[in-house]
């Protein structure tokens, strides 16, 4: 899943619901299942969700929306396979950025 986002250190909830394409209350309900979830909050109690917190969350969402798990089963999915699965969601996003640029190319020529 390519998320499209400005080169920032941190961003809001409503960026970030805007990038996934779902409402900022689905976001805060995985942050609650989910304790890869952790975005930083302000004194205001605004979320600052980092780079890693994206990365996290491309994680719940991949498993989640695109795969058709249940939250429990992406629950369990992540605490036994924690470090395949990120790398795994690593070489997926790659090769989709790759097969984007492919396309890009075969449609100039």
């Amino acid at each position: 899943m390519k998320v499209d986002l400005p080169e920032k250190r941190y961003y809001s909830i409503g960026e970030v619901a805007d990038a996934f394409e779902v409402n900022p209350s689905l976001i805060r309900f995985w942050e609650t299942e989910f304790s890869i979830l952790n975005p930083k909050k302000n004194s205001k109690g605004n979320r600052k969700f980092t780079i890693q917190d994206i990365e996290n969350l491309k994680h719940v969402y991949f498993l989640v929306k695109e795969r058709g798990y249940t939250i429990e089963g992406a629950k369990t999915y992540i605490k036994e396979h924690k470090k395949k699965s990120l790398d795994t969601l690593g070489i997926i996003n790659k090769l989709k950025e790759i097969r984007s640029r492919l396309i890009k190319i075969k449609e100039q020529l």
